[in-house]
């Protein structure tokens, strides 16, 4: 877990500002639901976003 800190603390010093503010609102969020127990919400959450991004996708055919 060192080294992945170690690496979130590089990055948020290169990244812009407006990508920190989102990155640190996103892990907040992880916190909460880790601290609730409920981390299973947010898996639901990504996995609805891909179902989305797939209908968004234009037509291959």
């Amino acid at each position: 877990m060192d080294a992945l800190i170690q690496e979130l603390d590089i990055k948020l010093r290169q990244w812009q500002p407006a990508i920190v503010e989102q990155v640190r609102q996103r892990l907040a969020e992880i916190i909460e639901l880790a601290d609730q127990d409920a981390l299973d919400i947010l898996r639901s959450r990504i996995v609805e976003q891909e179902v989305l991004d797939l209908i968004d996708e234009p037509e291959t055919w």
